[in-house]
């Protein structure tokens, strides 16, 4: 049976879109014995689209908690009863009432709200049911919610310290998009995040998983021009690694995002006569790929051909 009234999101029943003020009040209606998300979005916001993807893995953990998509300036009668004033934002209800809202794109407090909010209702399995979730694992979720992740004090809304205030404005004159977790709120994620990462400061910023470091190393990569889109530096495997190797040297360098110049992308490939990226120069001359920066570095010459000594 095809309902015009009822849009679902591929082929869960757990994740739909909510297109009208009757439908929405329907879906709270039948689902009023468990927990129902609703992200309310719009589809020129990226962010949005990042947190799209983070509730359909949700909706595949979470099968007793109802996930809605609602587009909040083609449904203004909601976004006007619930003052919504920006997007992403989350509401949750239970019994038909609004029971909690999340503001912003943060990956780890929606796992967080969804994994709390849902535990005691509709038929979702009893506490006892599963262990604990261990300390490590679960770090290990919050540190790789997002590609680049900050753990601060507060919110990047209303930061609750002045380092975080300062690597929020960072980021934010960067361009960089993130997601962030408020360790105020998790004093168990707070102190184990210490002792997981080996650093015992706040704020702490991550991509792709790997700890970039605090306010002070954020201040260096911005002062140095090196800051180029941190949320996009290490998506390509080869460029990932050979960041890693160059900053264990300790050496100083700069870095050219060849994604953000297809003039230069192409044009440095004959220039150079080298097919591939990422390409290392000293002083001008090429020094070669991942494979012949790999090779340095085993036979212990890395060091001494960043400085230009061979």
């Amino acid at each position: 049976v095809f309902d015009d009234r009822l849009v679902m999101s591929g082929s869960m029943a757990n994740l739909t879109d909510a297109t009208s003020l009757q439908q929405f009040e329907e879906l709270l209606k039948n689902n009023s014995k468990s927990l129902t998300v609703v992200h309310f979005h719009a589809p020129w916001a990226p962010q949005c689209s990042q947190m799209n993807e983070v509730m359909a893995e949700l909706a595949k953990e979470h099968k007793h908690t109802m996930f809605v998509k609602l587009e909040a300036e083609a449904v203004p009668e909601v976004s006007e009863k619930y003052e919504i004033t920006s997007v992403p934002t989350f509401l949750f209800f239970k019994g038909g009432e609004k029971i909690d809202r999340l503001d912003g794109a943060h990956a780890p407090e929606l796992t967080n709200k969804v994994q709390r909010l849902g535990s005691g209702g509709g038929g979702a399995a009893r506490a006892g049911d599963v262990p604990k979730e261990d300390l490590n694992e679960r770090l290990k979720r919050l540190i790789n919610a997002a590609p680049c992740m900050l753990f601060m004090k507060g919110s990047p809304q209303e930061p609750r310290c002045g380092f975080s205030r300062q690597t929020v404005q960072i980021l934010k004159d960067h361009n960089v998009q993130y997601s962030s977790f408020d360790i105020l709120s998790d004093e168990e994620v707070r102190q184990g995040i210490k002792t997981y990462s080996n650093w015992p400061t706040y704020p702490q910023v991550y991509v792709n998983g790997e700890l970039i470091g605090g306010l002070d190393i954020v201040k260096v990569r911005d002062t140095r021009r090196n800051f180029n889109n941190i949320d996009r530096a290490a998506k390509c495997g080869f460029s990932r690694q050979i960041l890693e190797i160059m900053n264990s040297t300790g050496v100083e360098y700069g870095t050219f995002d060849i994604l953000g110049d297809e003039e230069v992308r192409q044009g440095l490939k004959t220039y150079s006569n080298w097919p591939t990226y990422p390409q290392l120069y000293v002083k001008g001359e090429l020094i070669g790929g991942l494979d012949i920066v790999k090779e340095l570095k085993e036979n212990g010459e890395l060091a001494s051909v960043l400085k230009g000594e061979n």
